[in-house]
């Protein structure tokens, strides 16, 4: 449903802009049709991440919502931006013979595709206060494009609006050509700022600062440990966690001993964090010097 009203209001905005000759209208048109492009992307990130893990892929499909949110970014930038350029700069250069029948037209264009952008945000921002408090409901790169896409259609609107009213009061074909520019500037930004993300998240993010250090901490709370020595996360999704520790154990533990508490230390994990869903422990050895020098042999915590 989404997807068909952004391309009807696409085409409501073409050939409202056409009519009226109106580079403001016209760069909003090419805005919803990114956003339906976009909106295609993100539709086929949802489907294609959720498939199981195979031999090709043991860790899951989970980051193909990064490469599609990348893809949606790129085509913001090109479609979008680029083109609301293209307009602002020719209007600037030829004018517009604008007819005032047409710019009534568009006007009313405009104002129905507000309240529908409006709705849509603040359906979006719903979202994300279900899904978590502030920026934790973000998470999702898939909904955190949709809440840029739906708030930057909302400011583009009203940027075309404020340009085409102060064109047909003022006669100066300057402020629409504005209007345009400014909605590029908005659109690339939006891009970058989205491709940025996506490539963090494609190159391997590590997880957020604060579920890495309660990782640690549970790690650190187990009385077999002795020490954590070094802890490396990443996300492959959405939902998807790897986590890998290097960790000393207590001296005088067995080989059963030593698997029976690595099986419980990863079930605990798993347990109390949800998202991590694959854990690999690395289990150090220490020389007997280092081992009778320890923090569990001194004392100075629980466990010898």
């Amino acid at each position: 449903m989404a997807l068909a009203a952004n391309l009807v209001i696409a085409v409501a905005k073409a050939v409202g802009g056409v009519f009226a000759g109106s580079p403001a209208l016209l760069s909003e048109a090419a805005h919803s049709v990114a956003d339906s492009f976009n909106e295609v992307f993100l539709l086929t990130a949802l489907r294609r991440s959720r498939r199981p893990a195979d031999r090709r892929h043991p860790f899951g499909y989970g980051m193909e919502r990064f490469f599609w949110s990348l893809l949606a970014a790129v085509g913001i930038f090109v479609m979008g931006g680029c083109f609301s350029f293209f307009q602002g700069f020719e209007a600037l250069r030829n004018g517009t013979e604008e007819k005032l029948s047409g710019y009534v037209a568009g006007l009313i264009v405009l104002g129905v595709a507000l309240l529908a952008e409006g709705i849509s945000l603040a359906r979006a921002l719903h979202q994300v206060r279900h899904q978590g408090e502030g920026l934790a409901g973000l998470r999702d790169p898939a909904l955190r494009t949709v809440v840029a896409e739906d708030s930057t259609a909302v400011l583009g609107v009203s940027l075309a609006l404020v340009g085409m009213v102060l064109h047909l009061v003022t006669g100066q074909v300057v402020w629409e050509a504005s209007a345009s520019l400014a909605i590029g500037g908005l659109l690339v930004y939006v891009a970058y700022r989205l491709g940025r993300e996506a490539r963090d998240q494609l190159i391997g993010e590590a997880a957020d600062p604060e579920l890495s250090g309660r990782i640690r901490a549970l790690l650190e709370a187990q009385p077999e440990i002795d020490s954590v020595e070094a802890l490396f996360t990443m996300k492959l999704g959405f939902e998807s966690t790897l986590v890998a520790a290097r960790i000393d154990l207590v001296p005088g533990l067995d080989s059963e001993r030593v698997e029976d508490a690595a099986v419980r230390i990863k079930r605990s994990l798993a347990d109390m964090f949800s998202v991590a869903d694959q854990i690999f422990l690395d289990v150090t050895d220490r020389p007997a010097g280092e081992a009778r020098e320890s923090p569990a042999a001194t004392g100075e915590r629980g466990g010898a």
